[in-house]
C-alpha cells in the first residue's frame, strides 16, 4: 500500500478511480483528481506548499514533485503524463502536456497546453513554454510548434494507457492490451 502521510494539518486527498504503487509516497497537501496513477517510487511532497493534480494524469516511476516553502506551488492540469524519473519543483503544467523522462521543471515555469517537454530537458525557472511547443535541451530552448490535434490525440492516448495499465494491478481480469 502506498505511503499516504498527514502533514501540517493536510491530509492527501485521492480523486476516485486513481492507482497508487505500493512504494508511492504521498505527503501533505496533496489534492488529485480522478483517474489519476503515483507508480513505482514517485514521490508527491505537498509538505512545503500544495500540489494540485487534475483527471487522468500519470506520475511515472521514480518521478519526484515539489515545491519552495511560500514561494511556489505545483499546477497539474487534465490528461498530462509526467514520464519516468522527472522532477517537478513548483511548476505549473497545463492540459495535454507531457514532460518527458528524466526531464527537470524548475520553479514558477510554466508548460503551455498540449506542449512537450523533451527527455532530459532542463526548463529553467521562471521559463514560459506556450501552447503546443516542443522544448528541448539543457537548458530547454523552442524547437518547434506541435500540431495541436495531433498533440492532444497522443497525450489523450498515453493518459488512457496509463489508466489501463493501474487496472492491471487493481482487477486482473482486466488485460486488454492497447
Amino acid at each position: 500500500m502506498a505511503l499516504i502521510i498527514p502533514l501540517r494539518g493536510f491530509e492527501p486527498q485521492i480523486g476516485s478511480d486513481c492507482f497508487l504503487a505500493e512504494n508511492a509516497t504521498v505527503v501533505g497537501d496533496v489534492v488529485m483528481g480522478d483517474g489519476c496513477s503515483i507508480w513505482f517510487n514517485a514521490v508527491l511532497r505537498g509538505d512545503v506548499n500544495s500540489i494540485r493534480i487534475g483527471n487522468r494524469v500519470n506520475i511515472q516511476d521514480g518521478s519526484v514533485l515539489h515545491t519552495l516553502y511560500q514561494k511556489s506551488t505545483i499546477e497539474i492540469g487534465d490528461d498530462v503524463s509526467i514520464g519516468h524519473n522527472v522532477t517537478i519543483h513548483g511548476a505549473k503544467i497545463h492540459d495535454f502536456a507531457l514532460i518527458g523522462m528524466g526531464a527537470v521543471v524548475m520553479d514558477d515555469a510554466e508548460v503551455g497546453e498540449g506542449a512537450i517537454v523533451a527527455a532530459g530537458s532542463v526548463v529553467l525557472s521562471r521559463t514560459k513554454i506556450g501552447p503546443n511547443e516542443l522544448w528541448a535541451g539543457a537548458p530547454a530552448r523552442f524547437v518547434k510548434p506541435v500540431d495541436p490535434a495531433q498533440s492532444k490525440e497522443i497525450n489523450q492516448k498515453i493518459a488512457r494507457n496509463y489508466l489501463m495499465y493501474s487496472r492491471w494491478y487493481t482487477d486482473p481480469d482486466h488485460c486488454e492490451l492497447p
